[in-house]
């Protein structure tokens, strides 16, 4: 029997979900590629990204290439870890 307060409250909005399931799966992502992948807008994904980020379940990396600024993001462990349990879960709250 699963109890829903075993689900990951950082994971609750459908942004972080994103987020996640697109870093669990890739290295590291930059910033215009991610929002074009989950079509959402800068502000949304800098506000989700650094809640994410402070918890530690993201690293982020800001760097120049040339004079331009550019954001990446990878999945870390202890990150890799939690969405791996709230994955787990959320199936066995289906049953599954």
């Amino acid at each position: 029997m699963i109890k829903i307060n075993q689900l990951n409250k950082e994971f609750e909005s459908r942004v972080r979900l994103g987020i996640m399931s697109v870093l669990m799966v890739n290295d590291w992502v930059d910033f215009s590629e991610m929002k074009n992948l989950l079509e959402i807008t800068d502000g949304n994904l800098a506000s989700h990204s650094n809640a994410l980020e402070k918890v530690s379940y993201i690293e982020v990396k800001k760097e120049f290439v040339g004079k331009k600024p550019k954001t990446s993001y990878r999945v870390t462990q202890s990150g890799r870890s939690a969405f791996t349990e709230h994955l787990n879960a959320l199936e066995k709250l289906l049953g599954r």
